[in-house]
């Protein structure tokens, strides 16, 4: 499965394997791409937002300067044409550079960041990515090892909780298979000393 992402000069690539996924991407700056296992990507992002700010400051400037000539201009009760020539084209000038940026949710993860372009996409993405790294981490740890220490187990599950793995519920459920299987083994301990 593939979703492809692209605004302006931005294109991101999310590429979905069975137990990894690739995020590439091109833009004005360059490209890379990054692999990660669906378990290594983090539940927590921020905001990035990328935008043309010296047009958006110099679209200002020429609004200001042409307000200053339309206010300068009925001061004097100067005709008014052509006075507004600034005020347009610095009204332009921020409506472009408001309309052309681009904002990111940015996951940083230990081999790189992974960003996605907030549009149509964006959520379809982030819920296909948390859905994988549920199921890769529950078949990983998910079931009870009889064999491990009782609070590595009891730990794993509470991280399983924490990572939003497990309901509360289901975290309980998992804790008592723990304490009832170590119960039982350290009872057939007993049986075998006697």
């Amino acid at each position: 499965m593939e979703i492809v992402q692209k605004k302006r000069s931005n294109k991101h690539t999310f590429t979905f394997s069975d137990e990894s996924f690739n995020f590439s991407f091109k833009d004005k700056s360059g490209a890379d791409d990054v692999d990660l296992h669906y378990a290594d990507f983090p539940n927590k992002s921020s905001l990035r937002i990328e935008q043309n700010e010296w047009l958006r400051n110099v679209g200002l400037l020429w609004c200001v300067l042409g307000v200053f000539q339309l206010g300068y201009a009925i001061y004097l009760n100067a005709p008014l044409t052509g006075k507004g020539f600034w005020l347009a084209v610095g009204l332009l000038c921020v409506v472009f550079a408001h309309f052309s940026k681009v904002k990111y949710s940015v996951f940083k993860a230990e081999r790189g960041n992974i960003y996605i372009i907030h549009d149509k996409k964006h959520d379809v993405i982030v819920d296909e990515l948390k859905a994988r790294k549920k199921k890769q981490l529950l078949d990983w740890y998910g079931e009870v090892n009889k064999e491990n220490d009782i609070d590595n187990e009891i730990g794993k599950f509470n991280w399983l909780h924490e990572q939003g793995v497990l309901t509360k519920d289901e975290m309980d459920m998992k804790i008592a298979q723990v304490e009832f299987a170590h119960k039982v083994k350290s009872d057939q301990s007993v049986e075998v000393l006697n």
